[in-house]
């Protein structure tokens, strides 16, 4: 057997017998992997449905318009592009179809739980290519509204992101509507940690609130490794086209052909997102973060969260690596992570951050995540 195959078959093995908490991290289906690994891997198909640049791609179409209207139904929008690679590839093509270099864009902190792509300073293109301004949390570790809103009045941004990837707190879509107003900035919900929550209905949604939404569609949504961007009718309603804009941005102004393999798989897990299971699935999802939280607190730890599917867990000043490594050497895996105001450096930051979608997609319930905070507690020397 070839060595990579062999690589292959042990980290499968070590994905049956690990305790997975990753947040951005899920177990996808038998269905959605057939697609992944089919010959629609073979195809080039540049351009979009109807105006393809490549003969032989009758059958592509299709398939990327049933990806597409399988998406628009599940999420609410009129229009959604299923072509971004990734998160990242989708706000960066965002940003080149709304917003000129060095204007200003507006997101949350990274160390305060936004993203890389929302402006974060220097080492982005989002923080090089633009003026970026970065709100933060309070010392709970949420969103102030009222301060978001004196930045948002002092910078003028073109565009704010409402978005992050180690928030466990609901986001109030209507106070960042408002904020945006406020100064005529375009609203950007990346939804890419809560988008299965959204459409499982625990979740408020954004969409009635702003222009764009963008998400990644693996985590909550338990799909392939790929992403979109939905317009709304918010945006339209603006009588400018953002639709082309966002479009042409896409193709091709940040890549090339669509990976027609992740497509497909979207649209087998957009088909499987729309049952009651897995309304049932986000439920559940919630509740057994809800009980790992408590389970956690009562042990000792300072945890912040949650209202969603992940949390925040301080573990002391710089020790979330080696809380991390101590974890995994018990089977337990999970990421370092900054807290609020964190005072240790990005590679040696003070805290865990702790997700449930996985496991549940495990088939894990409360009583699970319980015994699994109680043994944490244990671990990291809590008890």
């Amino acid at each position: 057997m070839d060595k990579i195959f062999d690589l292959i078959e042990r980290e499968e093995k070590q994905q049956k017998e690990l305790v997975y908490l990753i947040p951005s991290e899920n177990f996808i289906s038998e269905n959605v992997k057939k697609a992944l690994g089919s010959d629609l891997s073979n195809k080039y198909a540049e351009g979009y449905v109807g105006k393809r640049y490549y003969q032989g791609n009758k059958i592509i179409d299709e398939i990327e318009q049933l990806a597409m209207d399988r998406g628009k139904k599940l999420f609410g929008v009129p229009h959604l592009n299923v072509q971004p690679y990734s998160g990242s590839p989708a706000n960066g093509a965002v940003l080149m179809g709304l917003v000129d270099p060095g204007e200003t864009i507006c997101g949350l902190k990274l160390s305060s739980g936004g993203h890389l792509t929302h402006g974060h300073p220097k080492i982005t293109f989002s923080g090089k290519f633009f003026n970026s301004v970065q709100y933060d949390v309070n010392e709970e570790g949420r969103i102030e509204y009222d301060k978001l809103y004196q930045l948002v009045d002092q910078t003028r941004p073109k565009l704010i992101f409402a978005g992050t990837t180690a928030y466990p707190w609901i986001l109030d879509w209507k106070k960042f509507r408002e904020i945006a107003d406020s100064v005529g900035a375009y609203l950007v919900a990346d939804i890419s940690h809560i988008a299965g929550l959204i459409v499982g209905g625990v979740h408020p949604d954004p969409v009635p609130f702003v222009d764009i939404i963008t998400s990644t569609t693996h985590k909550t949504l338990r799909g392939p490794r790929g992403a979109i961007i939905g317009v709304t009718e918010n945006g339209l309603n603006k009588n400018e086209n953002l639709t082309k804009l966002i479009d042409r941005a896409v193709f091709p102004g940040m890549q090339g052909g669509p990976h027609m393999n992740t497509i497909a798989a979207m649209a087998v897990a957009f088909e499987e997102d729309a049952t009651d299971d897995f309304k049932e699935y986000a439920e559940q999802i919630v509740k057994n973060a809800r009980v790992l939280a408590e389970t956690l607190k009562l042990g000792g730890s300072t945890v912040f969260g949650t209202e969603n599917h992940l949390m925040v867990v301080d573990v002391g000043f710089e020790n979330g690596k080696e809380v991390a490594v101590k974890l995994e050497e018990n089977g337990i895996i999970v990421n370092a992570n900054t807290i609020p105001h964190d005072k240790g450096s990005p590679f040696k930051p003070s805290g865990i951050r702790i997700g449930t979608p996985a496991m549940t997609t495990r088939g894990w319930k409360e009583k699970d995540f319980e015994q699994l905070g109680d043994k944490i507690n244990m671990i990291i020397g809590v008890r």
